[in-house]
Formats: C-alpha cells, sequence, structure tokens
C-alpha cells in the first residue's frame, strides 16, 4: 500500500477514531484517571508518554476493556463501547509480555483468536498470511516461541493483533523487555507498519525516544491527567510547563533560577537578553521565572560569537558518547550541560566560552510551572 500524501494523511486524521469524555477512574479514595478528555484521530498514532504510574497503561487499559471506569464515556468508530466487552471494541492489543502459548507453533498462535471466533478456515489462511508477509515472519511459522528470539516473540505478538483486522491498535510497551538493538529495529518496523496500514494506533511508553521517532501526536502524562498533547515538535520546542520540558529531551533542559526585569533574565550576576522571545502572554510582567535551553542549543567555538547571550566557564566533567560529548559546567551557580559534537577536543578543567539564543529558549513561572 502506497504511502498517503502529507495533505491527504492530514486531512485523514481530522476524523476522531477514539473519543475519551471526561472519563474518571478510582479504586476506593484513590483517584487514577480525573476527568480525562482526548480525541484520537482515525490513522493517527498517538502516544501516551510519562514515567511510572502516571496512569499511561491504566488508560490504554480503560479504552481496552481490560478496566471499568468509574465516569464517563469512550466511543470507537462513533460507537459507545464504555462497557461493551473488550472482543466487541474492535481493538487489537499487544503487551509488554508476548503472551505466546509455548506449546503452539507462531501459525498456532496467529489463528488461535481466529478459529475461537469461527472464521472459515480460507479468511484464517489468507489472514496469517498478509500478516506473516507484512512482519516478515513466513519463515517462523512453522518454530514454536522458545526457538523464537525476542524480537521474533513481539513480531509474532504485534501479527496476532494484526491478523484480528481491526481498525484500532494499542501497544502497551511492547519494546522495553528487549535490548537497545532490537527496540532500535522494531522501533522503525513499528513506524512503516503504520506508514503502510493506516490503522490508529496508541501506544504506551515510557521511553521518549519511542515517543518522538514514532508519534504525529504526544500525550505527557502525570497524576491521571494529560499535562500536553501535540505533535513531537511542540512538545520539545515549546513545553507548557517545566515538568514537561524536564520530562522531554537526553539529556534533560537546563534550569537557571532567576527572575524577568525589564526585557532581561537576570540570574546570578548575568543579564541575558530576552529580545525576540515568543511570550505566551505578550502582557506578562516580571517577577519569578525559571529558563530552560536545551543542550543542543548552546553553542561553542567559532559559533559564539554570533550568539546574543555569551558567558565564559570551567569544564567540570566530560562524557563521551561517540557521536557527542555531553560537557558538564556551572553557569551563575546553576548546573549545566552542553551537548558538543563527538570529535571535539576539551578537557576537564579547560575554560570555554558558551553562546545561545534566549528566542530558543523557554522561561517559565516560578510559581506555577507554567510556560510565559
Amino acid at each position: 500500500m502506497a504511502l498517503l500524501p502529507a495533505r491527504l494523511r492530514v486531512e485523514k486524521i481530522m476524523k476522531n477514531s477514539v473519543e475519551i469524555k471526561n472519563l474518571d477512574l478510582q479504586f476506593g479514595s484513590v483517584k487514577v484517571l480525573q476527568d480525562l478528555n482526548l480525541d484520537i484521530g482515525k490513522g493517527e498514532f498517538l502516544v501516551l508518554l510519562g514515567s511510572s504510574g502516571c496512569g499511561k497503561s491504566t488508560l490504554l487499559n480503560c479504552i481496552a476493556g481490560l478496566l471499568d471506569v468509574s465516569g464517563g464515556q469512550i466511543h470507537i468508530n462513533d460507537r459507545n463501547v464504555t462497557w461493551a466487552e473488550p472482543s466487541d471494541r474492535g481493538i487489537g492489543m499487544v503487551f509488554q509480555s508476548y503472551a505466546l502459548y509455548p506449546q503452539m507453533t507462531v501459525e498456532g498462535n496467529l489463528s488461535f483468536g481466529l478459529k475461537n471466533a469461527k472464521l472459515p478456515k480460507p479468511e484464517i489462511a489468507k489472514r496469517i498470511k498478509q500478516a506473516s508477509e507484512v512482519l516478515q515472519i513466513e519463515p517462523l511459522l512453522k518454530r514454536k516461541p522458545a526457538a523464537l528470539s525476542g524480537g521474533q516473540r513481539q513480531r509474532v505478538a504485534i501479527g496476532r493483533a494484526l491478523v484480528r483486522d481491526v481498525d484500532v491498535f494499542l501497544f502497551d510497551e511492547p519494546l522495553s523487555n528487549l535490548d537497545a538493538k532490537l527496540r532500535a529495529d522494531l522501533r522503525v518496523e513499528i513506524k512503516r507498519l503504520h506508514h503502510k496500514l493506516q490503522n490508529t494506533m496508541i501506544y504506551v511508553t515510557h521511553d521518549q525516544i519511542e515517543a518522538m521517532t514514532l508519534a504525529d501526536r504526544i500525550a505527557i502524562m502525570r497524576g491521571g491527567q494529560i499535562m500536553q498533547l501535540g505533535s513531537p515538535a511542540e512538545i520539545y520546542g515549546r513545553p507548557i510547563n517545566k515538568y514537561v520540558a524536564d520530562f522531554i529531551g537526553s539529556p534533560s533542559m537546563n534550569f537557571l533560577d532567576g527572575h524577568v526585569e525589564n526585557g532581561t533574565f537576570e540570574v546570578g550576576d548575568l543579564s541575558i537578553p530576552l529580545d525576540g522571545y515568543e511570550f505566551v502572554d505578550a502582557s506578562a510582567t516580571d517577577g519569578p521565572a525559571t529558563m530552560g535551553i536545551r543542550p543542543e542549543h548552546v553553542v561553542t567555538g567559532e559559533l559564539v560569537e554570533s550568539a546574543p547571550f555569551q558567558v565564559n566557564v570551567e569544564v567540570n566533567l566530560i562524557e563521551p558518547t561517540g557521536s557527542d560529548t555531553l560537557v558538564d559546567c556551572e553557569v551563575a551557580g546553576h548546573h549545566f550541560r552542553v551537548r558538543m559534537d563527538g570529535q571535539s577536543r576539551v578537557s576537564v578543567g579547560e575554560k570555554l566560552r558558551l553562546g545561545f539564543a534566549p528566542t530558543r529558549a523557554s522561561l517559565f513561572d516560578a510559581n506555577t510551572e507554567l510556560r510565559l
């Protein structure tokens, strides 16, 4: 299936596939999800991202029908499925654990649900053939799970959801049990699968790299609520609050605590001009604030001379990562990290001149932690 042109793909996403309205879930007196609203477009790849305990897997299980909600509604393809059985929701789910039947072959695992649904044998064979071709597991059909690698088992688990021929796929941290190399490989396969099938996919992860590379939109969750919903570029470039800014990015964003005064950000004995910074509210008043700047937005060497703000630092620690070198230093008494090219020659104790453009920074109110 050919990829849709970008314009048509955006139009396709405009129609909602999954709608979550005022969703509440609580266990006893503990509120897990609170008045949560979310619209997921048809053909969209939405990632639920957050730290452990934020409610992302719980929300996915509510959509799947594995948990009974305390309030609100869930609609899938314009049908209210709030109290429908999981098998009647038109979804396919891939779990963190492979959950394969060890005594069955790959073919048996793929066909098990279809046989229970009493589909004709020719239809079952057709669906298995299609799924195995898409996932490139045709040579594995006669093997049992014990004879498969972790990546192959996860492909089979995805295939078991794929053969159901549904419009909505749910992924609950499907790559977390794999090593780094396999995660990277399967991440590419999942993205390729989505481009080919154009199904709605809702994907839960705590891995921001997975979220940034896979998602059309990311919903960052905390305490059972959605902090920010937007494209990867929006969330990375204009985080709505300090929590989102800190969560997205590796290494994390640098933060400087100071205050805004007369068009500058004052921190320690430094004055950082805010010329060109886009305030959320143009009438924002002066006061205590936190400035965030990503390590990759700090420049060194010849580029410093063109930076609107410059400062001298001393290198405290060096972390080589191959393609990059992370340099630890201090700016106005705050821990500060800089991402440099992996070939950069730098040593501990060396004096460096850093620069950055305040237009690439983020300012947050010191009290509310909301973006200024």
